[in-house]
């Protein structure tokens, strides 16, 4: 009797590491995860230890092997989606990074993109990139170890620094440093990659003086690339067949394949991306244009909303104003709070992403009065979710020049049956939920085992769970809509210094 095979997902996010498995018929059939550490060294910064990321990963696919009776002669293939942006620079020779990686979510390169603002390079790098200088993006974060870790320009310079985020550094590690790679998605979100090209852009490089040689080659999102080092993956050789940035799997995993279909993410961060198949779309409202994913030699383009906080928001609550003990309380909090009580919370805790763009923006309540209670500031907080998904759904409305006709959502705070009815409210769409949550992993396992022809593309399927439909009026969410506006407003307007 032939043993079962699998397509092994390792789903590397912001604040865990899992690793899934999933058979033929497209079926979880075993997780594994582990939390990990995020360190915030100083006001804005947010940084990980890379090497706890590897550690992390080689502990979760262990683990899922081990508690599920799986050798690893039964995995095809392994396929990677990852937090993108965070950036880690490493030593070519020993593998160690020679300095934290720094999160997508760090503010600490802002004065480096304010000084490339003031140099006119934001039209340059809009029409190349297809992004806009923001400490977000990988470029900033390079410029910043280049400068400020000793000899690390010096190691650069003489071809001994390797750059990754961390899709290329799990594969460096899986493979035994046989493969420095990159895949088109997460290319597409370093400042420096040439979307229509889809390379390496050599005036980027000169503009922001990152030598060429730290960069890893790009690839496309499905491809067999090689396999892992034996002693990488408990003694046998697996193919490595995907790599892809965590919000593009998610729209892979959705089905999102064909252009004007959508889906929303509510993770630690919200991320509303649309398919715009083989087309570049510009935005004028404050979204990005990014690679989709490639497949052989076929680009497929998206429209991105990147919010900076989205569910973390609640992460803030339970662990620094111990509003709960756990997550899972929120729902019927907010629902036992019947309304707000006229508070918003503008979660602007490193900036506001989306279509704002402004890094200064503070977070804050507005709204406050002495009857306000916990209760109302938890759903305040989950509005906020739904309410910043608005600013990206009607900016995206805009640029593509339709209406979106459903929304598909995944992510940590999908499970919220409150959000995701207060979303399709606000928005006045029908929002699809889908009984595997786990649509990043799937995604990235999607788009691997198509690679192999471990599924052809009529495959790979999804059930659904329940889809939200509006009940309120326009008339009324936009009455409240309008007073969020007028609260972003007023956190804009308050520049404090940190201290």
């Amino acid at each position: 009797m032939s043993k079962k095979e699998y397509i092994l997902a390792i789903d590397h996010g912001t604040t865990s590491t899992r690793a899934i498995l999933f058979d033929h018929d497209c079926k979880i059939c075993g997780m594994a995860q582990k939390e990990g550490s995020v360190d915030y060294p100083a006001p804005g910064w947010v940084e990980q230890d890379a090497t706890d990321i590897w550690l992390d990963t080689v502990a979760v696919m262990a683990e899922v092997l081990n508690k599920n009776h799986v050798d690893p002669d039964q995995i095809k293939a392994i396929g990677i989606s990852n937090q993108r942006e965070t950036t880690v620079l490493w030593d070519k020779k020993t593998g160690l990074p020679i300095y934290k990686a720094i999160v997508w979510q760090s503010r600490q390169t802002s004065e480096i993109c304010d000084d490339w603002k003031e140099k006119g390079y934001e039209e340059i790098i809009r029409k190349k990139t297809g992004l806009r200088i923001d400490p977000y993006f990988s470029a900033s974060k390079i410029a910043w170890i280049l400068e400020n870790v000793p000899e690390a320009r010096k190691k650069a310079e003489d071809g001994d620094l390797l750059f990754g985020n961390m899709d290329s550094w799990l594969v460096w590690k899986l493979t035994g440093g046989e493969q420095h790679i990159t895949d088109a998605t997460n290319a597409s979100r370093t400042l420096l990659c040439d979307i229509e090209k889809v390379d390496w852009d050599d005036e980027l490089l000169k503009m922001f003086n990152i030598p060429k040689t730290l960069l890893p080659r790009i690839v496309p999102t499905s491809q067999n690339y090689g396999t892992t080092a034996p002693y990488s993956f408990f003694g046998s050789r697996v193919p490595i067949c995907s790599m892809v940035g965590d919000q593009q799997a998610a729209l892979f995993g959705q089905l999102c394949l064909e252009k004007g279909m959508a889906k929303n993410t509510y993770g630690t961060g919200g991320f509303l991306l649309m398919n715009t198949g083989d087309e570049i779309v510009r935005s004028d409202n404050g979204l990005l244009s990014t690679i989709a994913w490639q497949i052989g030699d076929d680009v497929t383009y998206a429209l991105e909303g990147s919010i900076f906080v989205s569910g973390s928001v609640m992460k803030w609550m339970r662990d620094e104003l111990q509003l709960f003990e756990e997550v899972s309380e929120t729902e019927e909090m907010a629902r036992r709070a019947k309304t707000t009580g006229g508070v918003y919370i503008i979660p602007a805790f490193v900036g506001l992403g989306a279509p704002y763009w402004d890094d200064k923006a503070k977070a804050s309540i507005v709204g406050l009065s002495l009857g306000t209670n916990r209760d109302q500031l938890v759903r305040a907080a989950i509005e906020s979710m739904a309410y910043q998904s608005r600013d990206v759904l009607n900016a995206m409305e805009r640029d593509a020049g339709l209406k979106i006709p459903e929304l598909k959502v995944d992510g940590g705070a999908a499970v919220n049956d409150f959000l995701l009815q207060f979303q399709s409210d606000l928005c006045q769409v029908p929002i699809e939920r889908f009984k595997v949550n786990e649509l990043t992993a799937l995604g990235a396992a999607f788009l691997a085992g198509l690679a192999i022809g471990f599924w052809q593309i009529d495959d790979l399927k999804i059930e659904k769970d329940r889809e939200f439909i509006p009940v309120r009026t326009s008339e009324v969410m936009d009455k409240h809509y309008k007073d969020w506006k007028k609260a972003v407003k007023a956190t804009q307007a308050f520049k404090a210094d940190m201290f």
